[in-house]
């Protein structure tokens, strides 16, 4: 039993790494690279007013 669950929690923690891997690879998402969530925008302006 103890065998069963150290494997299933492997198999979880590999998992879990190769969905990270494969949206780090992903080229679908555009933003900033950090995994952040952010987006690139055109449409908004960004002022530098000193």
């Amino acid at each position: 039993m103890q065998e069963f669950i150290i494997i299933l929690v492997f198999v979880a923690a590999v998992g879990f790494l190769a969905v990270r891997a494969y949206r780090s690879f992903s080229k679908k998402q555009a933003g900033c690279g950090k995994g952040c969530g952010c987006a690139t925008n055109t449409t908004v302006s960004v002022s530098n007013k000193r």
